[in-house]
């Protein structure tokens, strides 16, 4: 779930992850992982967001986690689904699925405590070319900002890496709302913008830190509007949005991505968390 960018933000101390957390926060990315290539193929003409909002919430309990995003701050499902020009934060419910949409599904679990956090798009039944190209340069540029997350680099390293594989693909990136430091919360610092310019973008990067990357992507003009609901941001020009989010930790020579299906341990069965 990305941060909500403020024009002026309270300074908190970034809080490094040991290895305790980091084996929790594994067990819940690959819970993630799960439940998103779940709601993909669930994802069919027909179904209901609600019906999807359902399907996460079972199997994240399944597997002896909590789904982090219910009830924070308000927000009143499990996950968060939106369709086509919405961006993120789209509210589950009455909307039925239909041929050529593309849906973004934000996961979060919770494990012991600790948290991962993760996104993908997805199309619905058969989608035009243009929507599977901005599918897979939004998946592109995550994987170049992930490229750049290791010590002795910044925020400011991904942000750049992710901007500039959007913007040569002719697409918009996001600025009001970033991705962020997570594990022990939801949303901690620092924050970590798709654009160069943002807040906090010269934080170093040292081992132990937990980040959510989430490059949000728009097909046209990158302006958002938030609906009357107060939560879910559309592009302000109705042109399509894809987003994809990746938990990582840093690590001494690098970063380990903790949002995937197979990790150290294997893939987590219902019934535990993972371990």
């Amino acid at each position: 779930m990305p941060g909500r960018k403020r024009a002026r933000r309270e300074r908190r101390a970034i809080r490094l992850k040991n290895k305790e957390d980091i084996a929790s926060m594994r067990r819940a990315g690959r819970i993630v992982a799960l439940v998103l290539e779940r709601l993909g193929k669930a994802a069919v003409p027909g179904i209901t967001t609600g019906e999807l909002d359902r399907l996460a919430a079972e199997l994240i309990a399944s597997f002896g986690a909590e789904a982090t995003f219910f009830g924070l701050y308000g927000y009143p499902a499990h996950v968060c689904i939106s369709v086509n020009d919405e961006v993120v934060h789209g509210i589950p419910g009455e909307r039925v699925l239909r041929e050529g949409d593309i849906v973004s599904f934000d996961v979060g679990a919770t494990v012991e405590g600790r948290i991962a956090d993760g996104a993908a798009t997805f199309g619905v039944g058969e989608v035009g070319a243009e929507a599977e190209r901005l599918m897979r340069a939004t998946r592109e540029a995550l994987e170049k900002g992930i490229a750049q997350a290791k010590p002795g680099n910044r925020v400011k390293d991904i942000a750049a890496a992710v901007q500039r594989h959007v913007e040569a693909a002719g697409y918009g990136v996001v600025r009001q709302l970033v991705g962020h430091g997570v594990g022990h919360e939801a949303h901690e610092p620092p924050q970590v913008p798709n654009f160069v310019g943002g807040e906090e973008e010269n934080v170093e990067l040292v081992p132990g830190m937990g980040l959510a990357i989430e490059p949000m992507v728009t097909q046209g003009g990158y302006e958002v509007v938030q609906e009357a609901d107060g939560w879910t941001y559309r592009t302000r020009d109705g042109s399509l949005s894809a987003h994809f989010e990746h938990t990582i930790v840093i690590t001494d020579d690098g970063c380990e991505v903790l949002t995937v299906r197979e990790g150290p341990g294997g893939a987590p069965r219902p019934g535990s968390s993972g371990s």
